[in-house]
């Protein structure tokens, strides 16, 4: 697995860590022109969904991206804990020291938005507005740092996000637990954010013996188990317009739930996690590997679900001995580079039935696979 991940390292370098976004359409200089929510919507999702990359023709260009910076850095710490390849740690200080340097204070603590404005069909994000789900993941590459190094700095990064969680972000008592919400400034509730949310805490309380950040993680991991589906699911949120079941999502908070498991040491939740686990196993794979976008639907075939696949996929392996979950991460690996990494190293961002999209995203694929991959080949080296 070491010689994709080279190819892919090859090709970031040779971009200087810079590619697009999937939802980077409002960059564009057609932007005036997309007026109210739906100019922006159809601007937004005609540059995601066309199946050639529209952006040089729009005027967006390739950036870095913060989350993308965060899932980098995690996956260089792993590959320089398993090779002992100094290069590898060398790049994960550089995107960590990126994304300290482009912190936001404008929330209370430390967070990270997007580079581009953003609609979606529940709010409109200005660019650099944070969401929990990106402050999130950055935490987590930053605890991720702090164990590998020992360096304190890292851990109080890792901190101020979570003031920015607890502080920044409304929670709402819900069901059986309490919500955090998805954005500032107004609640918005989405399950995967939730957890997301809740497992950082629960990490970096653990850390820090912060009382209050493993109450609020307990409450949220709460909320989310009670609304467990009768067959282990999770829609993506309770209103009536996210009422869908995908991947990546689902990966989101069975990884998120876990991390809290061995965090705090409760595992109260144990059984609606190996519930959702076995739904996520037996809903998302075809026999040869394929990573299925939805439970009932292939297409389209996202590199984001195949690299979220990888890593949930080598979790559930690990933590319940399987070898057969273990072979199945490796095939969904197999599959993805045979399929979705360009000869240059790269992989595309979306395959159809008769056309595949070749865009190279950031975040949305090159980070996510590289840390994906290093999970896997970490996970094959362990004795």
């Amino acid at each position: 697995m070491l010689e994709p991940i080279q190819r892919l390292d090859s090709w970031l370098a040779r971009k200087d860590y810079k590619a697009y976004d999937p939802f980077d359409g409002l960059n564009s200089w057609v932007r005036p022109l997309a007026l109210g929510r739906l100019g922006k919507q159809v601007l937004q999702q005609g540059v995601r969904r066309f199946p050639l990359n529209l952006r040089p023709l729009l005027g967006i260009r390739p950036a870095p991206s913060s989350k993308g910076y965060g899932y980098l850095a995690r996956g260089y710490l792993k590959l320089h804990r398993h090779t002992g390849d100094q290069a590898y740690l060398d790049k994960a200080t550089t995107c960590l020291e990126w994304l300290r340097t482009n912190a936001s204070r404008d929330y209370g603590g430390m967070s990270w938005g997007n580079h581009f404005d953003y609609q979606s069909r529940v709010f409109y994000l200005p660019k650099g507005t944070p969401t929990i789900v990106w402050v999130a993941l950055i935490g987590q590459a930053f605890v991720d740092a702090w164990e590998a190094t020992g360096r304190a700095d890292y851990l109080e990064v890792a901190r101020e996000a979570c003031v920015f969680i607890m502080t920044g972000l409304e929670r709402r008592p819900d069901g059986k637990g309490v919500c955090i919400s998805y954005i500032p400034g107004q609640f918005k509730s989405v399950h995967n954010a939730n957890v997301l949310g809740a497992a950082l805490l629960a990490r970096v309380a653990r850390h820090t013996g912060d009382a209050a950040m493993r109450d609020v993680a307990r409450e949220a991991i709460a909320y989310t188990v009670g609304a467990q589906l009768p067959n282990g699911a999770w829609w993506y949120g309770e209103a009536d317009n996210l009422h869908w079941v995908d991947n990546f999502h689902t990966g989101y908070v069975l990884d998120s739930i876990w991390c809290y498991f061995q965090a705090t040491g409760d595992f109260t939740h144990r059984a609606a996690f190996d519930k959702g686990a076995d739904f996520f196993i037996a809903n998302f794979f075809l026999e040869d590997g394929t990573p299925k976008y939805y439970a009932e639907q292939t297409w389209p075939i996202d590199i984001q679900c195949a690299s979220q696949a990888i890593e949930t996929l080598t979790m559930l392996g690990r933590i319940r001995a399987d070898q057969s979950l273990r072979d199945l991460a490796r095939k969904v690996a197999d599959w993805t580079v045979a399929r979705m990494q360009d000869p240059s190293g790269y992989f595309y961002f979306q395959r159809m039935p008769f056309m595949v999209n070749r865009t190279p995203t950031l975040h949305w694929g090159q980070a996510t696979m590289l840390h994906a991959l290093a999970s896997l080949l970490a996970d094959e080296v362990q004795p």
